[in-house]
């Protein structure tokens, strides 16, 4: 595709393993192996298409995964689990749980910065005042890199596979729905992304149009959010002229890649 980008946002593999886990509300010491790893390759092949950075991290996972998923086809002989008590399967569910665990306590960490920047706040001015009020009639939630993954798989599934003999010129550029979706956002302030994907006609506009979101939220000028876990995401701005994002996306493009 000739495009690549950089994310400050990216998780690594054991955040998408704990994110399947949550969204199929199952308990991380009793792991359904062979669902767990249909769905996470689900995500590789996406996460391959867009051409993301650190991809390689996640592919190790997978083979983990595969092999886990292997040895359970296997018939077990009398007494396996005794004499092999370095199973692959229970090395993983302890990674996951100690990684959870962190996770737990840097989120209880912040949540007390937060508190103690609330202690000597500085007088709000008219502008904070009245996004303050505006958040405050109801509550959104951050979304995350797996959950807009998860949109685009959902997306690029409700897309025809493109006919062999059709030619297709290539129409869409990132620049381009950069540009689309800022001065959209600026007539209507938010959008659902599965209404900016359903406008699309092709998978590889579905594809550019991500890496456009992926863009934007990158340079601080969208937010991607949910009112609760797993639910619609909405595309909403951050700031007024978010239609400048254009010209700072042609200046961080060398050669078809955006560079840190």
């Amino acid at each position: 595709m000739g495009y690549k980008i950089r994310l400050d946002i990216f998780e690594g593999p054991l955040d998408l393993l704990l994110y399947l886990i949550r969204k199929n509300d199952l308990d991380i010491q009793n792991i359904p192996i062979a669902s767990i790893t249909e769905q996470y390759m689900r995500f590789i092949e996406v996460m391959q298409i867009l051409d993301l950075d650190l991809i390689g991290d996640f592919l190790v996972m997978a083979a983990t995964l595969m092999h886990i998923k292997s040895r359970m086809l296997l018939p077990l002989e009398n007494n396996e689990e005794e004499k092999n008590p370095d199973d692959p399967k229970e090395e993983l569910i302890r990674r996951l749980a100690e990684y959870q665990r962190f996770k737990e306590i840097a989120g209880e960490l912040e949540q007390k910065e937060k508190a103690r920047k609330d202690l000597f706040p500085r007088p709000p001015d008219d502008e904070q005042k009245r996004q303050w009020k505006e958040e405050a009639k109801e509550v959104y939630h951050d979304t995350n890199l797996f959950d807009l993954i998860s949109a685009l798989s959902e997306a690029l599934k409700k897309i025809p596979e493109d006919l062999v003999h059709e030619i297709m010129k290539e129409e869409y550029t990132v620049e381009s729905k950069v540009q689309y979706i800022t001065e959209t956002l600026l007539d209507q302030e938010r959008m659902y992304l599965n209404e900016l994907f359903g406008h699309c006609r092709s998978k590889m506009e579905i594809v550019v149009t991500f890496l456009a979101i992926l863009e934007l939220i990158r340079l601080k000028q969208i937010k991607a959010v949910q009112k609760r876990a797993f639910e619609n995401i909405e595309i909403i701005r951050v700031v007024v002229e978010v239609v400048n994002a254009v010209e700072v996306v042609k200046e961080n493009a060398f050669d078809g890649k955006i560079n840190d």
